[in-house]
């Protein structure tokens, strides 16, 4: 069972589009996936049509009450895509968890229970280097760094990395980042090139090949409950995520 973590503190870089997208693409390529929302907003769980304000149990239940992971989890298209959910009573986690024993262990903990038998998990983590997001490094053996490449974007990478190293040295001496990601990328737009090319010179082994572009297709998906692939195969959000997935599926292979 492979867990990947998909990460960056910085808000709004399409990091649970590119959660909800590369799981539900791997799923259509016959591997067994567990999508886990980290993310008190629930974003991933709505993504994929459930209603996080009517769950009894999710995520927070397995992390602060110990509650097995498997009794959380709902089947979601497609075929083969499970999901563990989260809403709003997963930002109470991170207070809660803060004295309860094994507190950065839980996930992986949790993980490491679970009978059923997955390929792929893939975690998506909330915006910000907290307990959750240390949680799911703790329990990945990689992790998928989206980026929108402007300004600020190597900086807050830096900041990134930083915390990878000392959880690594801490607690996870498997982790290892399998790849950068660029995400709403407009070729058009002269810094986005530049960003590119700087990402390109300093981690031309990290870098994904594949290149998520601005969609709107991407950004109607989520409201109406189903991955891109299902909403508009033929779009070129639809294919950039599935050609993420050969690339994410061919570095597997090749470990």
């Amino acid at each position: 069972m492979r867990i990947v973590a998909i990460a960056n503190q910085k808000g709004g870089v399409g990091k649970t589009t590119s959660a909800v997208n590369l799981a539900a693409a791997l799923a259509l390529a016959g591997r067994r996936v567990l999508l886990v929302d980290l993310d008190p907003q629930g974003n991933a769980t709505m993504g994929l049509g459930i209603n996080k304000q009517a769950l009894a149990r999710t995520i927070y239940h397995v992390l602060v009450e110990q509650a097995p992971l498997g009794e959380v989890l709902h089947d979601v298209s497609p075929a083969g895509l499970s999901l563990a959910p989260a809403n709003a009573d997963l930002s109470g986690a991170e207070v809660e968890l803060v004295d309860l024993e094994a507190r950065e262990r839980r996930l992986k903990a949790a993980l490491d229970a679970l009978e059923t038998p997955f390929d792929y998990v893939i975690i998506d983590c909330p915006p910000a280097l907290n307990m959750l997001t240390v949680n799911a490094l703790v329990a990945a053996q990689s992790v998928v760094i989206p980026m929108q490449c402007e300004y600020y974007a190597l900086e807050g990478l830096t900041q990134l990395l930083a915390t990878i190293r000392r959880v690594r040295s801490q607690a996870n001496p498997d982790l290892q980042v399998d790849g950068l990601l660029r995400t709403m990328f407009d070729p058009r737009n002269r810094l986005a090139n530049e960003v590119a090319a700087e990402l390109e010179k300093h981690f031309p082994d990290k870098l994904y090949r594949t290149v998520i572009p601005r969609n709107v297709r991407l950004a109607e998906a989520p409201s109406y409950g189903r991955a891109i692939m299902e909403y508009d195969r033929q779009c070129s959000g639809a294919q950039a995520y599935l050609g993420l997935a050969r690339e994410f599926l061919q570095r597997e292979e090749s470990r």
